[in-house]
């Protein structure tokens, strides 16, 4: 039997972010400035002319430069015009891009609470930190988005944001991603929560964020019910993102040729992860969401 298209909205998460999830959050921003004591990561430097917090380099003069910062003694040294340049302190922008799609609201809990719940994690870590924090939803396109902030006071707007989504349509991440690098020309560290499980594949999805500047962090959820269903018999299955049928018959043979490439495609994408130098994580639904997160950060990739 076809699925419906959509879930009942927040019916189901009232708990998803209740008093101990908070808790749970707070802790991870203390493990994460333990982990990265003496790192800054709610900023980064970038080389600008101005009046930075830190000496750089130097540069020739052009015209329409500011004479205020001209190196006057090397001037009378050599008789050239070099201009100083400062490292100033840029927000760090974290974009969370997560995966709405039907498949997503498979397997018990469904997926999409798991990710929703690594996704308000991530949140705060950033928030807490200063970081600027976006958050997009996508399916076939992006669907909805909650605006950056700063501040961990932001969370329970996050939690609302979330609470208040629900999952439908098919997965592509190609248009997603292309619409997001179109409307968002601030760079950053973009984390894409998925699945993957997109039809035209996740290659060309992952190369756009990384032509456009934009530092590329991969979740896949991974369940293993999916990984390795129980059927057997005559059955009628369903693809829950287009509601196209097909009748089967499963026997132990096509069942070990499905386990196989379920495990070919999921090594796939880790590989080309890897061979891009793309951070990359399988998030397994049934490892706590916090030693998941924990996991993250030890990997690197997310928080500098």
């Amino acid at each position: 039997m076809a699925i419906s298209k959509r879930d009942n909205k927040a019916a189901a998460r009232t708990d998803l972010f209740d008093e101990a999830f908070l808790k749970k959050l707070e802790y991870l921003h203390l493990v994460a400035k333990k982990l990265f004591s003496g790192v800054s990561r709610a900023e980064r430097r970038t080389r600008k002319v101005g009046s930075g917090i830190e000496f750089a380099d130097y540069r020739s003069y052009v015209a329409g430069d500011d004479f205020r910062y001209l190196d006057w003694n090397i001037y009378g040294r050599t008789d050239r015009l070099l201009l100083r340049l400062f490292e100033e302190e840029e927000d760090l922008y974290i974009y969370i891009l997560l995966d709405i799609s039907d498949s997503m609201r498979l397997a018990v809990p469904p997926k999409l609470d798991y990710a929703m719940q690594i996704a308000a994690a991530l949140a705060y870590v950033g928030l807490a930190n200063l970081d600027r924090v976006s958050i997009s939803l996508f399916s076939d396109g992006l669907q909805d988005r909650l605006a950056p902030a700063r501040g961990k006071g932001r969370i329970f707007k996050v939690f609302d944001f979330l609470r208040g989504q629900s999952a439908g349509g098919t997965t592509d991440l190609r248009s997603s991603v292309r619409s997001f690098v179109h409307q968002n020309k601030r760079r950053g560290i973009a984390v894409l929560i998925s699945d993957y499980y997109d039809p035209q594949g996740f290659e060309e999805a992952i190369n756009l964020l990384r032509f456009n500047r934009f530092e590329p962090f991969a979740i896949q959820i991974y369940n293993e019910q999916e990984a390795n269903p129980q059927l057997n018999g005559d059955l009628q299955l369903v693809d829950c993102e287009t509601g196209e049928s097909r009748a089967v018959t499963i026997s132990p043979k096509i069942l070990q040729l499905y386990r196989e490439e379920h495990a070919r495609y999921c090594h796939q994408l880790e590989d080309y992860c890897r061979n891009k130098q793309v951070p990359f994580v399988r998030a397994d639904t049934a490892i706590p969401f916090d030693e998941l997160v924990l996991k993250i950060f030890r990997r690197g990739g997310f928080l500098r």
